[in-house]
């Protein structure tokens, strides 16, 4: 493999793991709060892609509006599940909870499959993102560039409010000790629907470039990239926002690179990931940047 190609297959590296990125820091997040992994976070993918579907085709919305759309669906509906299906739930057993969570990726399947049908649709990609770049013999679709700019943004906007706001020490606070900070007077639900509002916001916006970069929307588009962004979580340490970074970066470029560098594995790149999950489970179960067992932060 000669330079060149090396260079553009990093650039494509990095743009999936940008998105398993984006991704990932939703489940760390509730994880971070409420050791939950919920399982119906990848389904806000799809949610997110079929809102701007929708409202590009059925309401001939400019696609800035539908985009603005797909977020709020998609933010609104993170907060919606964890009031519904999860907050009644959290003193009870940690295997209802985790059961809540797969009942609830169910039901959003299934009721996108009764109103969109379950043959895919395209997705038209707004003509600011297509297309490609040329430079010193590098095509590069202009989505593998723009994809990790928007990550960089939005998760340094995150780390922001996370690491340097009143709202971010008090999402920390419930992290460390949810019962405790309980009686200081943080109002620990407003704290909750936040994490899960945010987390939902990065799925939803993930959801829009995973679409736009597959072109292709259906009801269960969300599940492999949401299980992906969950290994990455694990990989970096699940309840570690920079782990969960770190994590979907390294399974991103991995998979590129096993494509790239063996062909003739490319079938195999799906179980790569998820034997690299069953490695790190073996091996280091806190993840590259995890704490030990029950001491996670964000």
């Amino acid at each position: 493999m000669d330079d060149i190609t090396l260079v553009q297959q990093a650039i494509n590296g990095l743009s999936l793991g940008s998105l398993y990125a984006l991704i990932a820091i939703g489940y760390t997040m509730v994880y971070g709060i409420l050791r939950l992994i919920n399982f119906a976070h990848g389904d806000l993918i799809m949610v997110s892609a079929y809102a701007a579907v929708m409202a590009v085709g059925l309401f001939s919305w400019s696609w800035p509006l539908a985009f603005g759309l797909a977020l709020l669906l998609t933010g609104l509906l993170g907060v919606l599940l964890e009031r519904g299906a999860y907050r009644p739930l959290r003193r009870a057993p940690r295997i209802s909870l985790l059961i809540a969570a797969i009942a609830a990726s169910f039901l959003l399947e299934n009721v996108a499959l009764v109103i969109a049908g379950g043959r895919p649709k395209p997705f038209p990609t707004p003509a600011v993102f297509a297309g490609a770049l040329e430079w010193g013999g590098l095509f590069i679709p202009r989505l593998s560039l723009i994809i990790p700019a928007v990550t960089a943004v939005l998760l340094a906007a995150l780390f922001l409010l996370v690491h340097h706001t009143q709202v971010g020490r008090a999402m920390r606070a419930v992290a460390h000790d949810l019962e405790t900070v309980s009686l200081m007077g943080i109002n620990v639900n407003r704290i909750i629907s936040l994490a899960f509002l945010l987390g939902s916001l990065l799925a939803g916006a993930g959801g829009l470039l995973w679409a736009m970069k597959y072109p292709q929307v259906n009801p269960f588009m969300g599940i492999l990239p949401g299980l992906k962004a969950f290994i990455a979580a694990v990989l970096g340490g699940i309840g570690n926002l920079a782990g969960a970074v770190l994590g979907g970066l390294i399974l991103g470029v991995l998979e590129i690179m096993l494509v790239a560098f063996f062909p003739a594995w490319a079938g195999y790149r799906d179980a790569m990931a998820f034997g690299l999950l069953i490695v790190i489970l073996l091996v280091r179960p806190t993840g590259i940047l995890g704490e030990s067992l029950g001491q996670e932060k964000l």
